[in-house]
């Protein structure tokens, strides 16, 4: 049956970003479709917040406070998803830095490092350190949140537009190493998004009058919209897709 293949019962996914916006709406998405869920950010309260309001959905949920800035942290997330659930079976990257909103030129070295510690290295080596898990468990599914800056570099963003850039030519990277292994990598580019995260551009009415101009689908999208996309990438629907990027961008990038 069709909702069989959109199915994620059984399964255990990590979310990192995951106590608002896209991550948010990406583990209830999951976990409504059976999944026990792993949720992962900086702030532990925010989590426990949303492990609560999970719970009252019969969504079981495990909140892991973790910077992916951190390589620690990032291993000791790894290893507590696995103690906990007895594995991991997708693993989702959406947590992402960009402390700057101005040219290039203006971007000093601190904030380049942050941007690419949080955007990149943090989902290498979180990718990395589920690999022997999904590879015991016959295979998996990584999701990467990238950014339609990663195909068409954005004005005002131009590092994090080199990130998410990187953080596309990784997933097919991935998705050719680890095919063998059952394990598919995919990369989802948001357009503009109403989340807290891209406020900047949605918040301001210039950049957004802008960007309706170009838009086919003329609105800012919504954190479900990327979730939807999510749980196909995650499940057996999508068992033939790996070192695909999708956008969901309402036709920005046309």
């Amino acid at each position: 049956m069709t909702k069989d293949l959109f199915s994620l019962q059984g399964k255990v996914a990590i979310i990192t970003g995951a106590s608002k916006g896209i991550g948010e709406a990406i583990a209830r998405e999951f976990g409504r479709a059976g999944a026990k869920v792993v949720l992962s950010s900086r702030k532990q309260d925010a989590l426990d917040s949303l492990a609560a309001s999970l719970a009252e959905e019969g969504i079981e949920a495990l909140a892991v406070a973790a910077n992916v800035s951190k390589m620690d942290e990032i291993q000791q997330l790894t290893e507590t998803c696995i103690a906990h659930f007895g594995g991991v079976d997708i693993l989702v990257n959406n947590a992402a830095a960009n402390p700057v909103f101005g040219p290039v030129e203006q971007t000093e070295a601190w904030a380049f490092d942050k941007i690419m510690d949080a955007n990149l290295k943090g989902p290498f080596e979180l990718s990395k350190g589920c690999l022997p898990s999904m590879k015991s468990r016959g295979g998996g599914s990584v999701i990467n949140i990238s950014s339609i800056g990663g195909l068409r570099p954005e004005p005002m963003l131009g590092i994090y537009s080199v990130s998410k850039a990187a953080l596309i030519s990784l997933t097919k990277v991935l998705a050719k190493e680890w095919g063998a292994y059952g394990i598919r990598v995919n990369a989802i580019c948001p357009g503009l998004i109403k989340t807290k995260f891209s406020e900047a551009l949605w918040g301001n009415e210039a950049i957004l009058n802008h960007m309706m101009g170009q838009l086919p689908i003329a609105r800012v999208g919504t954190p479900e919209e990327i979730a939807a996309l999510a749980l196909f990438l995650a499940s057996d629907a999508s068992a033939y897709s790996t070192g695909s990027v999708f956008t969901a961008d309402g036709g920005y990038t046309v």
